[in-house]
C-alpha cells in the first residue's frame, strides 16, 4: 500500500485531535441508539398498528418477524426538479426489490428540493441555503419514527443532499445509503451556452435565442450536465463511502441504473442494524471519510458551495472541519478533471474517460486518499476504483482502464492539469474568502483595481444595463449578501455580465459576502467573505473607488488604501430586509445562523 502523503497525514491528525470531545459526544450517542433487534419491537402494540396499518397484508406479517429489515426511504422526490422526476417510481421500485430479499420497505417521509437553476435572481434564491437545515430537520423527523433499520435517502441537488446527510447524522446508529439518479444526456455544450448569454446581456441576441439555448441545455429528466453543486454531491457519495460503487453518473432509466438501485436496496437490508453485519452510518463517516471527501473535491474542481457543506456535515458527524484544513489539503491535490465551468466538457464526458472511479484508483495510489476507512460497501475505498456493468443482465465490477479514455477532461496524477486542488482559501485584510482557481485563467488571477460597490446584485445589473460602470479595470462588490443579512444567496446571475468585460479584454473580479454557483466560473470570484458586512467585517467599509487586490494565485484579499482611515470609517448601513415570497417565515433562521467558515448552518 503506498504511504500516506505527510501532508494529509498532519491534517488528517489535525482535525482528529481538534474534534476529539465533540466527535466522542457524536459516537456515545450512535452507541445509545444501537440495538440488536427490530426498532418497531420497541414500540407499543398501538404504536406499531399505526406504522404498518396501510401496508400490504403480506407485509404487515413479514415486518412482524424479528430478522426482517423494513427500510425507511426519505424522499426528494418532486417533477418539477428535472434531476429529482425519476424518484417519482422508486418508492415503488425499492419495495419490490426489498421483498426479493425479505425485507419490507415504507415511504418514512419527504423533504423539499429548491432547484437554484429556476431560483437563480430571484427572491426565492434567499431560501436556498436554509433549505439545507429544513431539509436536515425533515430528514429527522422522517427516521423518528423508531420503525426502521436501515434508511435509504432520495437525493440529488444542491442543497438536498447536504441536508440529508446532516438529518441522517442523528440517526447516525442506522446504516444509511444514498441512492442517485444519474445526469441527463449532453444536451448543448455548455460554453456554447455561456456564449449565448454573455451575448444576451449584451443585447445582442434575443431572449427567444436565450431560450432556445437553454432549452436545448436543460431537456430532460436527469441532473444538470455541468460540474456544479449536485454533480459535486454525486462524487462527494462516492468518496465517501455512502454510495454503491460507481453509481453516480450513470442515466436514469437505463438497466444499469435499476441494478444499481437494486443493488442498494439489497446491501441496505444485508447491513441493516437487526443483521448479522450492522453498517451504521457513524462508522462510515469518519474523520477520514470527509478528508477523503475534500480530497475528492480538490481534485476534481467541484462546486465552491462545499466550502459550506462539507464543514456543516462534518459538524453534525461531530468533527470540526476548517477551510485551513480544505486549503491545505487542496496544496498537495492535483487537479485530474477538467469538466465545465473548469472546461468544455460535461459529466457525462467525464465519467466516459473514466469517471469517479479513475480518480480513486489515481489519488489512491499516490497516496493522497485514506484506503483504511468503512463504507457502506465494506471496508476500503479501493471498492470504489472499479466501474460497474451488466454481463449476462447480472451487476459486476470491473477494472477500470489503466489510462484515461481522454486527457483533455481527464488525467492521472502524474500528469495533472495543474499541481494544486480546485478551490483556495484567500486571506487578507477584508477577511477570508474562497475562490475556485481551477476556473479561473492564469491571466485573471491577480486584478488590482478600483472597486465599484453594490448593496445589492439588481444594483449592479442595472448600472451594467445602463453602462453606468468604469471603463477601465475594476472589481465588483456586492455586500449584504451573508447568511445573517439575507441567506446568503448565490449571485450567479452576475456572471454573463462580468464575462463580458473579460471577454473584451478587460481585467475585472468579484468580492462578495454572498456565493456564486457551483457552475459559475471564468471571473475571479471571492465569495463567502468571512466576516459578512452586517457582521461588522470590513467589505461594510468600503466606497465606489477604493483600489483592492484581489491574487487567487498567491491567495490574497487585500484593500490598499490607508489602514487607519480605514479603520476609522463607519460602516454601510444595511439595506432595508425585504419580506414575502416565504422570506419572512426564515427571520428567525438570518437571527442564529453562523459564519460561512462554519458552514452557515442554524444547529450550532
Amino acid at each position: 500500500m503506498t504511504d500516506l502523503h505527510p501532508v494529509l497525514a498532519k491534517v488528517t491528525q489535525r482535525i482528529i485531535e481538534r474534534s476529539k470531545p465533540t466527535r466522542a459526544q457524536f459516537m456515545a450517542r450512535a452507541d445509545r441508539y444501537k440495538a440488536d433487534e427490530p426498532r418497531r419491537k420497541k414500540l407499543s402494540c398501538a404504536n406499531y398498528a399505526h406504522v404498518v396499518a396501510a401496508s400490504s397484508e403480506n407485509d404487515k406479517l413479514q415486518a412482524a418477524l424479528d430478522a426482517v429489515p423494513n427500510l425507511g426511504i426519505v424522499t426528494a422526490y418532486n417533477d418539477m426538479l428535472s434531476a429529482h422526476q425519476p424518484y417519482h417510481d422508486y418508492p415503488e421500485k425499492i419495495r419490490g426489490y426489498a421483498r426479493k430479499v425479505g425485507a419490507t420497505s415504507q415511504v418514512a417521509g419527504g423533504v423539499p428540493a429548491m432547484c437554484d437553476g429556476v431560483t437563480q435572481g430571484r427572491p426565492g434564491m434567499e431560501l436556498s441555503l436554509f433549505s439545507r437545515d429544513v431539509i436536515a430537520m425533515g430528514t429527522a423527523i422522517a427516521l423518528s419514527h423508531d420503525a426502521f433499520d436501515a434508511a435509504l435517502m432520495l437525493g440529488i441537488c444542491d442543497k438536498i443532499v447536504p441536508g440529508l446527510v446532516i438529518g441522517a447524522l442523528s440517526f447516525a446508529h442506522l446504516p444509511v445509503i444514498f441512492v442517485p439518479s444519474g445526469p441527463m444526456s449532453s444536451g448543448l455544450p455548455n460554453p456554447e451556452k455561456a456564449k449565448i448569454r454573455t451575448m444576451y446581456a449584451l443585447g445582442e441576441v434575443g431572449r427567444d435565442a436565450l431560450l432556445a439555448a437553454e432549452m436545448a441545455s436543460y431537456h430532460a429528466a436527469g441532473t444538470c450536465t455541468f460540474y456544479g453543486t449536485a454533480n459535486s454531491n454525486q462524487m462527494l457519495m462516492e468518496m465517501m463511502g455512502l454510495h454503491v460503487p460507481g453509481a453516480a453518473f450513470v442515466h436514469p432509466s437505463t438497466p444499469l441504473r435499476d441494478a444499481l438501485t437494486q443493488a442498494a436496496v439489497e446491501r441496505a437490508a444485508k447491513t441493516a442494524e437487526n443483521s448479522k453485519d450492522p453498517h451504521r452510518l457513524a462508522d462510515v463517516l469518519s474523520e477520514k471519510a470527509f478528508v477523503n471527501g475534500v480530497i475528492g473535491l480538490m481534485a476534481t474542481g467541484g462546486s465552491t458551495n462545499h466550502a459550506l457543506h462539507l464543514p456543516a456535515m462534518a459538524r453534525a458527524a461531530g468533527v470540526i472541519l476548517t477551510w485551513e484544513d480544505m486549503n491545505d489539503l487542496s496544496a498537495i491535490t492535483p487537479l485530474l478533471a477538467r469538466v465545465y465551468p473548469n472546461g468544455s466538457a460535461d459529466v457525462n464526458h467525464f465519467h466516459a474517460a473514466g469517471g469517479i472511479g479513475f480518480v480513486i484508483r489515481e489519488l489512491l495510489a499516490a497516496g493522497l486518499l485514506h484506503e483504511d476507512v468503512e463504507t457502506v460497501w465494506g471496508h476500503g475505498l479501493s471498492l470504489y476504483a472499479r466501474e460497474p456493468v451488466l454481463e449476462n443482465g447480472a451487476l459486476i465490477w470491473r477494472d477500470l482502464p489503466a489510462n484515461s479514455l481522454d486527457e483533455a477532461v481527464l488525467r492521472p496524477a502524474s500528469n495533472p492539469f495543474q499541481p494544486e486542488g480546485g478551490l483556495r482559501e484567500c486571506t487578507g485584510n477584508l477577511g477570508h474568502a474562497i475562490v475556485k482557481v481551477s476556473a479561473v485563467k492564469p491571466e485573471h488571477q491577480v486584478v488590482e483595481a478600483p472597486c465599484v460597490v453594490f448593496d445589492d446584485q439588481d444594483d449592479f445589473l442595472a448600472a451594467f444595463k445602463a453602462k453606468d460602470l468604469p471603463e477601465g479595470d475594476f472589481i465588483c462588490v456586492v455586500r449584504f449578501q451573508g447568511p445573517k443579512a439575507n441567506g446568503m444567496p448565490e449571485l450567479h446571475s452576475l456572471t454573463p455580465s462580468l464575462s463580458s468585460f473579460l471577454d473584451a479584454g478587460r481585467k475585472v473580479a468579484l468580492v462578495t459576502d454572498g456565493r456564486m454557483s457551483g457552475a459559475s466560473g471564468k471571473v475571479p470570484a471571492m465569495i463567502h467573505l468571512t466576516p459578512e458586512a452586517l457582521d461588522g467585517g470590513p467589505i461594510a467599509r468600503l466606497k465606489t473607488g477604493d483600489v483592492l487586490r484581489v491574487d487567487c494565485e498567491k491567495g490574497t484579499l487585500d484593500y490598499l488604501g490607508d489602514a487607519t482611515e480605514f479603520a476609522n470609517r463607519t460602516d454601510a448601513e444595511r439595506p432595508a430586509e425585504a419580506d414575502g415570497v416565504g422570506r419572512e417565515l426564515f427571520a428567525h433562521m438570518r437571527r442564529q445562523v453562523g459564519p460561512a467558515d462554519q458552514g452557515g448552518a442554524v444547529f450550532w
